[in-house]
């Protein structure tokens, strides 16, 4: 059975990490506590006596293939984006929220309309930390889920806020954080496609915490970028702008930054590789595959959002919240613009899975 050391070996050292956390998630959740994120947020060994080389670490990775034919029979996976019931452009009902998000508003307003009908505690997101960085969060009300809106580019550890204070084991109930104190049981858990495969992992286990994960929603991936120094004075330059000018970034077809003054800068991903994550580039999942509903701006028009459901679960939810939280595209080319949408969403997930296996064909090639 392979250990945290074959995830060194095989993931680390390679550079195809993608620092989805869900080793050390796992790993802290089950009080084991071997793991831990080291200042990079790459995870280690913190505690060799603590490990019982259990190899869950590395069953769960997403970049390994353990797993990956029974995630794709549960879920009936079809190439090249996955098994989804129903493509479609929507947007909130409220613009206030529209206001504050990337694009439609979708994803704030589903996760608002679980809280208000109880269908969840809480949802783990990403919040602001500074003008290009989040950081995980786990949100129990409405303000702080909305306050949690808008756009999301940099990696984060998805549970890593929600796992250090969840446990099922009974030995740790008196260990949990006045967080869990509260009755966290019923998690909505927003991520991007490697962050939503790794959960899904840990539940086809039956390990925790992912018995409190009700609801899977994904956001659609081209590969997150770095923001360091040198890539945001390339960034200035190619976008032509000053960083104080902008107001918010969004990513559909190309890279869009919006200005303070109503103006747009658009600069094509593919220029954007300069900045993008080395591990991405070996991930081959564009739409969140695995998740009950996927989100994207791809294809879809300015201040809508791309959805797509996968389970029933999410053909469900997404229903039950259209009245009063939601509203599809309705225009006169809905139909044409319907079909824009699918083409694309296929179409980029297909290139996705190319550049992946390439990258993975030339991987250690000199």
């Amino acid at each position: 059975m392979k250990q945290f050391q074959d995830l060194v070996e095989e993931v680390q050292k390679p550079g195809l990490c993608r620092l989805c956390g869900g080793c050390v998630n796992f790993c802290t959740a089950i009080n084991y506590g071997a793991l831990a994120f080291d200042r990079t947020g790459t995870p280690y060994l913190k505690d060799r006596d603590k490990c019982i080389e259990c190899g869950l670490c590395y069953a769960i990775c997403p970049e390994t293939s353990e797993l990956d034919t029974e995630l794709k029979i549960n879920f009936k996976w079809t190439p090249p984006m996955g098994n989804y019931i129903k493509i479609l452009a929507a947007r909130s009902k409220d613009p206030k929220i529209r206001n504050l998000a990337t694009d439609g508003g979708v994803v704030t307003s589903l996760l608002l309309f679980l809280l208000d009908r109880g269908f969840i505690d809480g949802a783990i997101v990403s919040r602001q930390k500074d003008s290009l960085e989040r950081k995980p969060y786990l949100a129990a009300s409405k303000q702080e889920i909305l306050e949690s809106a808008g756009f999301y580019m940099d990696h984060s550890q998805g549970m890593q806020e929600f796992s250090s204070k969840y446990s099922t084991y009974s030995s740790s109930i008196e260990e949990l954080s006045p967080m869990m104190q509260k009755g966290f049981r019923r998690v909505a858990f927003v991520g991007l496609p490697c962050q939503i495969n790794t959960v899904r992992k840990m539940e086809a286990l039956g390990i925790v915490p992912t018995d409190a994960i009700k609801y899977y929603l994904g956001l659609f991936c081209s590969g997150t970028l770095v923001f360091g120094e040198k890539e945001k004075r390339i960034l200035q330059e190619m976008g032509n702008f000053y960083w104080d000018e902008l107001k918010k970034i969004n990513i559909k077809e190309d890279f869009m930054l919006h200005l303070q003054n109503g103006q747009t800068r658009h600069i094509p991903l593919n220029n954007l590789d300069f900045m993008k994550k080395y591990a991405c580039f070996f991930c081959d999942d564009y739409s969140a595959e695995f998740a009950d509903i996927s989100f994207g701006g791809l294809g879809a028009k300015e201040g809508w959002t791309t959805v797509v459901t996968r389970t029933t679960k999410g053909r469900n939810t997404y229903l039950e919240s259209q009245n009063e939280f939601l509203e599809e595209y309705q225009g006169t080319d809905r139909k044409e613009h319907l079909e824009q949408i699918v083409d694309k969403c296929r179409t980029y997930s297909k290139h996705k899975k190319q550049q992946a296996k390439s990258m993975r064909q030339n991987l250690g090639k000199t």
